[in-house]
């Protein structure tokens, strides 16, 4: 399975210190089937915990997601920070989803290249 971050969230992570084993513990979970919410379309909620404390006090984030092919971790927010998404940023996160996972192999490395995904390597991923 394949885990990519976008460049937004990639800023994000930095700046809130969140390591990208974090983000393939989250993937991998998912792929066990341990969803925190599917939002339909392709999107689900995973959390993540803050460094040193545990999932349900840390973060959210937003993972377009195909099971035994590829993530895409799109959103990250503190739980403190909001709660829901509205039902306008829901729908375009569901038009992203159709585009990320329709992306055949020439189409993830022109995203690749350009900077507006990168690869997140975890242990299990098979390339």
């Amino acid at each position: 399975m394949r885990t990519f971050k976008t460049r937004p969230f990639a800023r994000f992570a930095h700046r809130e210190g969140i390591a990208d084993e974090a983000l393939c513990d989250a993937v991998e979970r998912a792929g066990r089937g341990l969803v925190d919410a599917d939002l339909g379309g392709g999107v689900i909620k995973q959390r993540i915990a803050r460094r040193g404390r545990g999932r349900s006090g840390g973060f959210r984030t937003i993972v377009v997601f195909r099971r035994g092919e590829r993530a895409f971790i799109v959103q990250g927010f503190a739980k403190s920070d909001r709660e829901n998404l509205r039902r306008k940023e829901l729908s375009g996160l569901r038009s992203l989803a159709n585009e990320y996972l329709a992306l055949d192999a020439a189409g993830l490395a022109a995203a690749q290249s350009t900077g507006a995904i990168i690869e997140v390597e975890c242990d299990d991923q098979a390339v």
